[in-house]
């Protein structure tokens, strides 16, 4: 029981993972998290796969000290580099968010004309079309790299003219394709899906990866038998930490959670690097 009420842990590259711990509170009230915003490295979209996977064991060994009992990599960027990596290394069920949204966008679409918006990384690495040309190989995949997403949703500029006008520049070529459903591939994109649904047009179904991968979340930890025990009027203590920033995370937590954040503590996840490391060897 003590294993089943462990928290999981959560983290991203900033504060677009919160997307995926606001879905795991709404769709598992009964579960803890412990969620890290890499804020002081943030972006990773244009980081290389060799510095991506480095940081991500950096996170993933901070996350274990606090004893979770899984870990969501809660952004497109370090799911599509790190993620093998990371489950080959650790011993706790590990899952990241690219497949879950996959799956739904190739269960939605009527054309089979799948649109993809992610960061510059996600986007280079292709692993979007590598999946869905797998699962359904009759497809046809549009990817757009939309940088200017992340620090738009990060200054909260979520319904402002700037975003409108980036959001058309940047989707006008999706447009053109027919696409009936588009792929939010990375955490912040939620934030401004009333934009992007704008721009896209109704008949455009937006898939948001966040909700899809809390659902296979509940299923993974279903088959682990570590699903919480504890009742849903019991209190449940969710924890932040940020490597740089806390109170304009804390702030920005706070717009968005269904929880109030009190805290949010800042670490270096930089000192966890060479002790993951001893415990591989």
């Amino acid at each position: 029981m003590e294993k089943q009420n462990a928290p999981i842990g959560v983290f991203d590259s900033g504060v677009g993972g919160l997307t995926v711990a606001r879905e795991i509170m709404r769709q598992m009230p009964t579960e803890e998290i412990i969620y890290f915003g890499d804020t002081a490295r943030v972006p990773y979209g244009s980081k290389s796969k060799e510095t991506i996977i480095n940081f991500s064991r950096q996170i993933a060994a901070f996350l274990q000290s606090k004893d979770v009992k899984a870990i969501v990599i809660a952004c497109n960027t370090a799911s599509a580099f790190a993620l093998e990596t990371l489950q080959s290394e650790i011993d706790i069920p590990v899952i990241g968010v690219v497949k879950p949204g996959a799956k739904t966008a190739a269960q939605t679409t009527k054309n089979n004309r799948i649109g993809i918006i992610a960061t510059e990384g996600t986007i280079s690495s292709n692993i979007y079309t590598k999946y869905l040309k797998q699962i359904a190989p009759k497809a046809q995949v549009f990817t757009k790299a939309c940088p200017l997403f992340v620090p738009l949703v990060e200054e909260q500029w979520l319904y402002d003219s700037v975003t409108i006008e980036v959001a058309d520049r940047y989707l006008s070529e999706l447009r053109a394709y027919d696409i009936d459903t588009l792929v939010l591939g990375c955490t912040h994109y939620p934030l401004i899906r009333h934009t992007i649904q704008k721009v896209m047009g109704e008949k455009v179904h937006l898939v948001n990866p966040a909700y899809e991968t809390t659902k296979e979340l509940h299923q993974v930890l279903e088959e682990h038998q570590l699903l919480a025990t504890r009742d849903v009027m019991d209190k449940i203590n969710h924890r932040f930490y940020v490597s740089d920033g806390s109170d304009k995370f804390r702030m920005f937590a706070n717009s968005i959670l269904p929880c109030q954040v009190e805290e949010a503590k800042a670490v270096s996840v930089e000192q966890y690097a060479v002790s993951g490391k001893e415990e591989r060897l």
